[in-house]
């Protein structure tokens, strides 16, 4: 697509960012399920998962024409903060 004017660029920069924002919400929601499922906190930090994580998203930014290094980047703080967050799920549903 190709843009007129500075204000129709920065209008469809916000309609991604809307729909960016709702998807993080919504892999949120999963994050907090998969923490009921999880019997420790090595579970939850799970390494491995996350090195396949980063190895798949890195493909994926290839495929489309992203930056690999970017998108690493990006997801690597994007799933330490939702580590952090499944971690006090997980201790908070463990406190019982």
């Amino acid at each position: 697509m190709q843009c007129s004017s500075l204000e129709e660029v920065r209008s469809n920069i916000d309609r991604i960012d809307n729909k960016i924002i709702k998807l993080i919400a919504e892999r949120r929601d999963f994050v907090i399920q998969a923490s009921k499922f999880k019997k420790n906190e090595a579970g939850v930090k799970a390494p491995d998962r996350v090195e396949a994580v980063i190895a798949k998203v890195r493909k994926k930014a290839e495929e489309y024409g992203a930056d690999a290094g970017m998108v690493e980047a990006l997801y690597r703080e994007m799933i330490s903060g939702f580590i952090n967050m499944e971690l006090q799920e997980f201790s908070n549903s463990n406190r019982t």
